[in-house]
This record gives structure tokens, sequence and C-alpha cells, in this order.
């Protein structure tokens, strides 16, 4: 009952939004670089104007060799799903 509290907290406070930080994504995704070679990465529900994955991966696309980035998220400003692809020719 005591963890709902801090969630019940953030909800009234509308600070119910956690990212996860860029240096985290940054250590955690150095060891699965060759995995991610020509590889499509989607970054589900996962607005790019705020995500640390997102940034991560753009930044680093070429190195990491991906194919494509795709992001889907909720606009709620249009209050709309949105797409953001990006991609290397």
């Amino acid at each position: 009952m005591t963890n709902n509290l801090n969630l019940n907290k953030a909800k009234k406070g509308k600070n119910d939004e956690f990212y996860t930080q860029f240096d985290m994504v940054e250590k955690e995704l150095t060891y699965y670089k060759k995995h991610l070679k020509n590889k499509i990465v989607l970054c589900n529900c996962d607005n790019p104007e705020k995500s640390a994955f997102w940034e991560y991966f753009h930044l680093n696309f070429a190195d990491l060799g991906l194919k494509k980035l795709i992001s889907t998220y909720y606009n709620e400003k249009r209050k709309i799903f949105q797409n953001r692809i990006y991609w290397w020719r």
C-alpha cells in the first residue's frame, strides 16, 4: 500500500512521466552494438522530443549501422498518435 502512495502523489501532481536518463541508455546499449547493425529500431510509445532512447539511436545512427529508426507516440497538443521515422540513404 505504501508503494501506491508515491504513485498517487505523482498522479495528483501531474508528475507521472518518468524517463530513463541518456547516460543510462548509453551505458547499457554499448553492449548491443553488434546486434543492432542493419536493424530497424522501434521506440514504441516514446516521444522523440523527450526520449533518451530516441536521442541515443538518432545520434549514433550511422555508428550503429541502423537501417531505420521509428518512434510512435501520442501528441498531447494535437490529441493524435504520431510516428517519426528516420533513415539514412
